[in-house]
């Protein structure tokens, strides 16, 4: 595997459990600051994606990387292949953890030549949770989001890619086709009696992780909640039941 894999093992070399990954998906960085404080290190990762990055989040992801924290840059990068290399490249510079781009073949291989050598873990994403097949034919695709998935997973592992994001439901079969050391990365993560919102393809933490999901990305059952701290922290008390 020529791009960066993530550390599956990450309980034995974390305080505190970085499969869980933590959706900033506030309007500003002041908004995400005050949520990552009231956290309080309940969790040690982040997502930042389009709508706190174009309000300033490139910056709070390197403030976050300074402080000790982990950062998942969700920009799905997807242009033609020089585009995507030196997005990528500019990007391995700010020291993120994790990055997104749409599981083109193409694109995926550019961006792996870029990211070669780095720490950077690159993730394929397949089809977004809050689509189903009805979504998929409107699109023009004439395969169902299982068959979409399964094609770009394989794909993507021969890209050598460092992970897969993909909703839960898929993660078992994902993870037959990409092996044991690539990540797979699922959001729509809701916990048990949890409203679901715009997600269609959800599944509870410890399920997820059953499945063969390595982590698990919660947006706002944490950041919406009263307490975020205590949403962290029950959230982490059902993925150790898994």
């Amino acid at each position: 595997m020529t791009n960066a894999a993530v550390d599956l093992n990450v309980a034995a070399t974390d305080a505190f459990d970085s499969r869980l990954i933590v959706a900033l998906d506030v309007p500003s960085v002041a908004e995400a600051e005050a949520l990552v404080a009231r956290i309080d290190n309940e969790a040690v990762f982040f997502k930042i994606g389009y709508q706190l990055a174009f309000a300033g989040g490139l910056s709070l992801a390197r403030d976050l990387k300074a402080s000790g924290l982990k950062v998942f840059l969700d920009m799905k990068l997807l242009d033609i292949d020089n585009t995507v290399a030196k997005g990528v490249e500019n990007v391995m510079r700010m020291g993120v953890d994790m990055l997104t781009l749409h599981a083109y073949p193409k694109a995926m291989r550019a961006a792996v030549a870029a990211a070669k050598g780095s720490d950077l873990c690159l993730l394929g994403v397949t089809v977004l949770t809050s689509m189903d097949a009805g979504d998929l034919a409107e699109a023009g695709y004439a395969m169902s989001p299982e068959q979409l998935v399964k094609r770009r997973a394989a794909q993507a592992r021969d890209a050598g890619m460092g992970g897969i994001v993909c909703a839960a439901a898929e993660a078992a079969a994902v993870r037959a086709i990409i092996g044991p050391d690539m990540a797979i990365v699922t959001p729509g993560i809701r916990p048990a009696g949890a409203d679901h919102g715009d997600q269609k393809r959800v599944m509870t933490p410890a399920r997820a992780l059953s499945a063969g999901a390595s982590h698990l990305v919660v947006g706002r059952p944490i950041n919406a909640a009263a307490d975020p701290a205590a949403a962290a922290r029950a959230i982490r008390l059902e993925m150790s039941q898994d």
